[in-house]
């Protein structure tokens, strides 16, 4: 019992810590728009779809009264607040950011009209909230694909953090561990992707290494 305990403790921390510690890699990006008074070289897509998915968990981990769910995704939520006023607020285009913005939280405004008041059943509500999230965290790991193209196309992992892909691998084997232990399958299935694409870029690291990225470029020029 003692040993199935610390194993929980040990899997609940690493949850915790992995994540908040991909969520403040914003705060990198928040440190250079506040240096250079601009937003060059920072996307703003990422910071909103994380705000969307962070407020789904959210909303999942209330219904179903997981703390860990409630607190790291409220810390999470909190932050990508944070980087979205600063990008606004920097931001010299304020229309076309602050149109994305009122977009996706109008459709997540809609979601959570359809959860709340269109399926009155708490399990209903919480199996479908589930499978909703599911998906959208899915998309989110999926979407670098194109990035993984590009890189077997150049030859290059220029494009690849090896520190995120790192994070990413943590923390997605942590949530499927976290997941399974509560028999969750939304939790668990999410996060599978996040470990697939993690390997996907660990090998491609390890076939196109840094040192062959600059023998690439050379003989480009």
């Amino acid at each position: 019992m003692e040993a199935g305990g610390l194993l929980d403790s040990f899997i609940y921390g690493a949850c915790v810590v992995f994540t908040l510690g991909m969520f403040s890699a914003g705060l990198s990006d928040l440190r250079h728009m506040r240096m250079t008074r601009s937003v060059d070289n920072v996307q703003f897509l990422p910071f909103l779809t994380t705000e969307v998915n962070n407020l789904g968990w959210l909303s999942y981990g209330t219904l179903k009264g997981d703390g860990i769910l409630i607190g790291v995704n409220a810390v999470g939520a909190a932050l990508q607040t944070l980087y979205i006023l600063a990008y606004l607020h920097y931001c010299p285009r304020k229309r076309v950011v602050l149109l994305q913005t009122a977009t996706l939280l109008g459709v997540l405004l809609l979601g959570y009209g359809y959860f709340w008041l269109l399926v009155p059943d708490p399990e209903g509500r919480l199996q479908q909230l589930g499978l909703f999230c599911s998906v959208f965290t899915i998309s989110m790991y999926l979407s670098p694909l194109a990035d993984l193209a590009k890189v077997i196309q150049t030859k290059s992992t220029q494009c690849l953090s090896y520190p995120l892909t790192i994070a990413t691998l943590l923390t997605s084997a942590s949530w499927c561990l976290y997941g399974f232990q509560l028999r969750d399958p939304y939790i668990m299935v999410s996060n599978f992707p996040g470990i697939v694409t993690s390997f996907i870029r660990f090998w491609l690291f390890w076939k196109y290494p840094q040192e062959q990225d600059r023998n690439y470029r050379l003989l480009q020029t």
